[in-house]
């Protein structure tokens, strides 16, 4: 007998995942900094090199001339706090030694990104349906019990 795969779950040796977070974090201070298509195009590929070093899947992306919105999963052995330092932290570090005139204009103290940001997961199912479907797991195990061939 197969078991039917969960949908868009990533299935690894040791468990089985489906995490998605929409991430938001700004410059600092809001400068305007990503205002050209080469500025963009170059933090998206920071972005995405800084995620594949770090096992982050970036689902979709955009890098706006103040903020950038991602939508992001990684496995359930990362802590959020350590994606999230790993892409501001190491985009930030990269960017700023490429464009030292930036850092000289904008960034003097060394810091491309606001300390905060906005982190938010998504699922395949909402709150009300996982309460539904824990709340009857004893009812669907003692029916089970009943009726050995789940019938």
């Amino acid at each position: 007998m197969t078991k039917e795969k969960i949908q868009d779950a990533v299935y690894t040796r040791r468990y089985i995942y489906n995490f998605h977070y929409h991430l938001i974090w700004v410059t600092k201070y809001r400068h305007q900094t990503f205002s050209t298509k080469e500025l963009i195009d170059e933090m998206k590929d920071i972005l995405r090199m800084v995620a594949k070093d770090n096992e982050i899947v970036i689902e979709k992306m955009e890098v706006m001339p103040d903020h950038v919105h991602v939508l992001i999963s990684f496995p359930p052995s990362k802590a959020p706090t350590s994606a999230i330092k790993a892409l501001k932290g190491r985009s930030a570090f990269i960017f700023l030694k490429r464009h030292p005139e930036i850092r000289q204009s904008q960034y003097w103290g060394g810091h491309l990104w606001s300390p905060s940001y906005y982190m938010s997961t998504l699922g395949n199912m909402s709150k009300d349906v996982v309460e539904n479907y824990i709340n009857n797991q004893k009812y669907n195990a003692l029916q089970k019990k009943k009726c050995p061939n789940g019938r």
